[in-house]
């Protein structure tokens, strides 16, 4: 998902691995691959994939991911998608 990029470095999203159960849940709801299974533990792949849509947070079971949906590029990401290129509901102009 290399398209869907806003800014660098702006995901909220944290991972304890130690308190990873390794139940998958969280890979088989991110919709844009951004976790994967490291050994026993998932781990990040992809930070900057994430839309912060807040799948992986409700799903797992344990509290090892945190998150703050909605505050990075997700909802700016859906507004492009339904606007077009152009302006957002902000009115700035889209990044790319």
């Amino acid at each position: 998902m290399e398209q869907l990029r806003y800014l660098p470095n702006v995901s909220t999203l944290r991972l304890d691995e130690s308190l990873c159960s390794g139940c998958e849940a969280c890979i088989l709801v991110c919709p844009h691959g951004v976790l994967a299974m490291n050994g026993r533990k998932v781990r990040i792949v992809d930070f900057d994939g994430c839309m912060e849509c807040g799948a992986c947070l409700n799903n797992c079971p344990t509290g090892a991911i945190n998150l703050s949906p909605g505050v990075g590029c997700a909802a700016y990401i859906i507004q492009a998608w339904l606007k077009g290129k152009g302006l957002t509901s902000c009115g700035t102009e889209t990044c790319c």
